[in-house]
């Protein structure tokens, strides 16, 4: 079993920064794929980031790929998302999700396996 703890959401004006976490316990095997996801009221689920098992590959998304930086500390079992220039329409509930997988097969938020509970980020103008 697979527990995935976020932390790190909160309120910030436009042009801000945060800084996701993701905390692991259990082993979801290997190879894995780690994502952020997120979800804004009356919106479906969208991909942010992904990264692959040992952090050397990342995938983001089109609407934060320059402002987001997915990253991984494995010693840590800990997954990070560096939010920066946040703006208001990238107010949702942000989840860290694991799928035991590589990230070029696994992409789309019903492909994972384990999922947090998720935390709030709200942005300004």
């Amino acid at each position: 079993q697979v527990v995935l703890v976020e932390s790190g959401g909160g309120s910030v004006q436009a042009g801000g920064s945060l800084r996701l976490s993701c905390v692991a316990s259990g082993f979801p095997g290997s190879p894995n794929c780690a994502g952020w996801f997120r979800q804004a009221p009356g919106k479906e689920r969208e991909a942010v980031a992904r990264v692959s098992t040992n952090g050397g590959l990342t995938y983001h998304g089109d609407s934060v790929r320059g402002r987001f930086t997915i990253s991984r500390d494995t010693a840590k079992n800990t997954v990070y998302l560096q939010m920066n220039d946040l703006q208001p329409e990238d107010t949702a509930m942000y989840y860290c999700a694991i799928v035991r997988d590589t990230c070029q097969v696994r992409r789309l938020a019903r492909e994972f396996t384990y999922w947090g509970q998720g935390t709030q980020v709200t942005v300004s103008a």
